[in-house]
């Protein structure tokens, strides 16, 4: 397969490995669980280490097999260059750990998911400023930006109240400030939305989710678009600005964070996620459509309080969901109505299982409160609009009817 024609999403994973020549014809790229390179010649392992010519170093720092995977991710997201990581909180906190400095300041999404929100106020316990705003309107961002300020940070579909930044007009704004702006595109997924398209700088993908898929491997990523000006960057450090400008935010990175703090991903997870990654389009599809059914199911029928689920006319960023994304994702969470215990309800469905994963190809349900919020706090919970009985549910790829069904029946008890 050659490079020349542009392929459809599904055809550009399914054959990317097959861009360069494979060891013995193989169709997958084989695991190489090496951690050192060898070279014939000093002089050319010279070179490689001061980047004057491409190859690997050390496995902390890159891997042939996880380099495929890279590529695999860079062409999911029409980038320049993507890092994977072991996490996805890797991946995010390596940001923290490469471009910031004591003294920044980051503006965040205030709706967030837990771990993301935890790892900000351990960045602001180490002399970072954070602001955490309603990023649903432009204007608390704006009004939130400060002369140092470094990075404004949002996520695509908050996880688990599901509302939806407002990402095109934050873009243009971080645009105009020359501020890096991240998009956590994890609940959407490269297949549903691309961040490029509304100027996001780096683009992150906790891809554990949906692009590895079936719950077998932990790993994250980091992609840069190549719309962001890294001249304009007062962080970077003069060893990096060696390279190429374009290449100096993705430099420091893989330095300071693969290199120096070592939140490197295994071959063998890599392998396991660039597999998975093939089918993520035909799952995504499936899972949407089975998402929208049980949402529409439960918004419904008089037992249920609320469902949070922007493939709903009644959710307040609807008409945004239909203007971004080619899906509404496959995540949404609901609250019952007074009276009915949420650990019972929970325990009524056959189909549904009590796990906190999501993006898994089965259905996953969870009382968010009571576990993955629980260190948070009712406080801070309620200012992020969840629920004390709020059930976040990741929904999988079995049959429509068989779900909907599961979900309906567990309202009898």
């Amino acid at each position: 397969m050659t490079d020349t024609k542009k392929y459809g999403f599904t055809t550009t994973i399914l054959h990317s490995d097959r861009q360069k020549p494979i060891e013995h014809g193989s169709l997958h790229k084989p695991i190489h669980t090496s951690v050192a390179f060898g070279y014939r010649d000093a002089r050319q392992l010279a070179e490689v280490f001061q980047g004057k010519q491409p190859g690997y170093r050390y496995g902390r720092q890159g891997n042939p097999t996880v380099s495929a995977l890279e590529e695999k991710v860079t062409k999911m997201e029409q980038g320049l260059a993507t890092i994977c990581f072991s996490t996805g909180m890797a991946a995010i906190g390596s940001i923290a750990q490469a471009l910031l400095r004591k003294g920044d300041h980051v503006v965040s999404s205030s709706f967030l998911f837990g771990n993301t929100n935890s790892l900000w106020q351990t960045v602001a316990g180490q002399g970072v400023d954070v602001t955490m705003v309603d990023a649903t309107d432009v204007k608390n961002v704006a009004a939130a930006i400060t002369p140092a300020t470094r990075i404004v940070f949002v996520e695509t579909i908050a996880n688990p109240r599901t509302q939806i930044a407002d990402l095109k007009r934050i873009g243009q704004l971080c645009r105009d400030r020359g501020i890096v702006y991240v998009v956590d595109n994890t609940m959407t997924s490269p297949y549903l939305f691309r961040p490029r398209m509304v100027g996001a700088s780096l683009v992150v993908n906790a891809l554990t989710k949906f692009i590895g898929g079936h719950g077998i491997a932990l790993g994250g990523s980091i992609t840069d678009t190549g719309l962001y000006d890294w001249t304009r960057f007062p962080n970077i450090y003069d060893n990096y600005k060696r390279y190429v400008p374009a290449q100096w935010g993705m430099a420091q990175i893989r330095a300071k964070s693969l290199r120096d703090f070592g939140a490197a991903l295994g071959p063998e997870a890599a392998h396991h996620i660039a597999v998975g990654a093939e089918t993520l389009a035909l799952r995504l599809d499936r899972e949407c459509t089975n998402a929208l059914a049980i949402a529409q199911m439960l918004e419904a029928d008089d037992r249920v309080a609320a469902v949070h689920y922007p493939g709903l006319a009644s959710h307040p960023q609807h008409k945004l969901a239909s203007e971004l994304f080619s899906g509404y994702g496959s995540l949404f969470s609901f609250e019952l109505k007074e009276g009915i215990d949420c650990f019972d309800y929970l325990n009524r469905l056959k189909l549904g299982i009590p796990a906190s994963n999501l993006g898994d190809t089965r259905t996953l349900v969870i009382p968010v409160a009571h576990t993955i919020f629980y260190e948070m706090g009712s406080e801070r919970r309620a200012s992020m609009g969840i629920a004390e009985a709020l059930i976040r549910v990741s929904v999988g790829i079995e049959d429509t009817s068989d779900l909907v069904e599961d979900f309906r029946q567990a309202l009898e008890g």
